[in-house]
């Protein structure tokens, strides 16, 4: 059955981006060094890690059957050109879709996140659901809709920005470390939702 899977790059004292994250800056500043783990790009393909415990992490992320990312993140990528990779589908829960959408594989959901998700499950053909964005992620993890959260702790105090976990729901959430991955740049650390 398809998961949905939170991946992130975060810093130890949790923020996912520096300080004055837009659309000219996503990362905000200095929000690159999360990145780090990560080849240098451009293409898919050289993101591709050269460690082998990051290249099983980002490969897991990669066989993802569909995206949900959030409107703010996926503005900040544009929606990845209409292709994060292989041809998915993209879904974003919003309450209003834009008039104008270029990109066929990019749904906008205005039904809620429960809505989304199931739609992207159903999309992913009993693959993996790959979430990205923080906001989103909290509204999943507040509906009980986030199973895994993979997340690759860079060792570094960004001090300021945003917060992975700023919102959490009011209820304890308690977490089961299922695996933790030691590679050159960064410590991947993968954690199921405890449901029971």
């Amino acid at each position: 059955m398809a998961r949905v899977i939170l991946y992130m790059a975060m810093s130890l004292d949790g923020f996912i981006t520096g300080p004055g994250d837009d659309k000219d800056n996503p990362a905000g500043v200095g929000g690159m060094r999360l990145m780090e783990w990560l080849g240098p790009g451009p293409t898919l393909a050289d993101f591709r890690p050269a460690s082998s415990e990051s290249r099983l992490v980002f490969d897991e992320s990669m066989a993802t059957g569909a995206i949900i990312t959030g409107r703010r993140t996926g503005d900040f990528a544009g929606y990845w050109g209409g292709d994060h990779h292989d041809g998915v589908p993209i879904f974003v829960p919003t309450h209003k879709a834009p008039a104008d959408n270029p990109y066929p594989r990019v749904h906008y959901v205005t039904e809620g996140i429960a809505a989304c998700v199931e739609q992207a499950k159903a999309a992913a053909g009993g693959r993996d659901v790959m979430m990205h964005g923080a906001y989103t992620a909290q509204e999943c993890l507040k509906a009980g809709l986030l199973d895994v959260i993979e997340i690759q702790l860079m060792p570094v105090l960004l001090g300021q920005g945003r917060l992975l976990f700023e919102n959490l729901p009011p209820e304890h959430v308690e977490l089961d470390l299922v695996r933790t991955l030691q590679a050159p740049k960064t410590l991947h650390l993968r954690f199921e939702v405890n449901r029971g």
